[in-house]
C-alpha cells in the first residue's frame, strides 16, 4: 500500500512536470492571481474522483481538515470548481500524456466498449439539470437510466486510449462512427478521443454489422472486428468464441473499475462541463494508477489495496 502524502507528491510531481515541459506557461490575467496553479488544481480533481469521496462536498471537507498543508492556499468549492472547469484542457492533455507514457499505441489490438453513466434518477420528475443533454437510455447493466452513454477504447493491460460519450438513448454503432472518424481527422472539440488503433478493435455484438464495418474500414481504416449472430453461416466455433469472450473481458474490467472505484456511477454534474472534466479526470486517475502500480511492480489493476487510507 502506498500511503496517501506519497501518493499526492508523486501525483503532483508529474502533473508538475508535465505542464513545465509540454505546455506553455499559464497566461497572466488582471486581477488577483489564481489561488491555485494549474499543477494544484488538476492533482486535486483527479484526487477527488476516488471511491472514498461520496460527492463534491464530502471531497472538499476531506480537503479542507487534510490538505491545507500542501494547498494553502485552497478556495472555496464554488471557486475550485471553477477553476477545474477552466484546466478542462489540461486534464484531457495529461490524460492523452498518460496514454502514451504506458505505450498504448504499442498494442496489438484495442477493446471498445460502452455503458450507461447514470447523472439522475430515471424515476424522478421534474426539470432536471441537464435537460436537452443528457437523457432517458438502455444499458444491460442498469437497465433503464437517465444520462449519459460513453464509449471507452482500452490495450489488453487495461490503459484507457481515448473516450466519448453521447445522449443516454444513443446506440452503440453511430457512437463508434463518430468515434473512428474523429480518430481519423482529429477535431480539438472532441479532444479525449485520442489517437487511431494500430491494429483492429474487438467488440462485442452491439457494434455488429458488415456493410457498417466495412465502411468503417474503408472510411476511416478502422477494423472492427466481432462475433457473428449464431444463426449466421459464417458462426465461430466454441473455442475460438471463448477465446474471444476472454480478451474481450479487459474492457468490461476497465469499466468496472471505473465504476467501483472512481465512482462513475455516482455523477449527479449540474453542467455538462463539470461533467466532461470529471469524467477525463477519471480516466487520467485510471492510467496514473496503473503507472503507479508498475512502478511498485505490482499488477497493473490492483487498485483495491494501492492507498493506505
Amino acid at each position: 500500500m502506498i500511503d496517501v502524502d506519497t501518493f499526492l507528491t508523486t501525483l503532483y510531481v508529474m502533473v508538475d512536470d508535465f505542464c513545465q515541459e509540454h505546455l506553455d506557461p499559464e497566461p497572466r490575467t488582471r486581477g488577483p492571481a489564481p489561488s491555485l496553479s494549474r499543477s494544484e488544481v488538476v492533482t486535486l480533481i483527479l484526487f477527488a474522483q476516488f471511491w472514498r469521496f461520496r460527492s463534491e462536498q464530502d471531497f472538499y471537507r476531506y480537503a479542507q481538515a487534510h490538505l491545507r498543508p500542501w494547498f494553502p492556499r485552497l478556495p472555496n468549492l464554488s471557486q475550485f470548481n471553477r477553476l477545474a472547469r477552466r484546466h478542462y484542457q489540461v486534464v484531457v492533455q495529461f490524460f492523452l500524456y498518460l496514454a502514451d507514457l504506458l505505450k498504448a499505441r504499442e498494442s496489438l489490438y484495442e477493446v471498445i466498449d460502452t455503458t450507461g453513466v447514470p447523472v439522475r434518477n430515471v424515476k424522478r420528475r421534474g426539470r432536471n439539470w441537464l435537460a436537452g443533454l443528457a437523457n432517458i437510455g438502455y444499458c444491460s447493466r442498469l437497465g433503464w437510466f437517465f444520462g449519459f452513454k460513453a464509449l471507452f477504447s482500452v490495450t489488453p493491460s487495461g490503459v484507457i486510449t481515448g473516450f466519448g460519450f453521447g445522449q443516454g438513448s444513443e446506440k452503440d454503432q453511430p457512437l463508434a462512427e463518430t468515434f473512428f472518424a474523429v480518430r481519423h481527422c482529429p477535431d480539438a472539440r472532441l479532444p479525449t478521443i485520442g489517437k487511431p488503433a494500430l491494429g483492429p478493435y474487438i467488440a462485442d455484438s452491439g457494434f455488429i454489422g458488415a456493410k457498417r464495418q466495412q465502411l468503417w474500414a474503408s472510411l476511416y481504416h478502422a477494423q472492427v472486428i466481432t462475433i457473428p449472430s449464431l444463426p449466421s453461416p459464417h458462426s465461430w466455433p466454441k473455442k475460438l468464441r471463448r477465446w474471444f469472450y476472454g480478451i474481450r473481458q479487459i474492457v468490461e474490467t476497465v469499466i468496472h473499475k471505473l465504476q467501483d472505484w472512481f465512482s462513475l456511477d455516482r455523477e449527479r454534474p449540474h453542467t455538462l462541463s463539470g461533467f466532461q472534466v470529471r469524467l477525463a479526470a477519471k480516466a487520467a486517475l485510471h492510467n496514473f494508477c496503473i503507472w503507479l502500480n508498475l512502478q511498485y511492480d505490482r499488477q497493473p489493476l490492483a487498485f483495491a489495496d494501492l492507498l493506505d487510507w
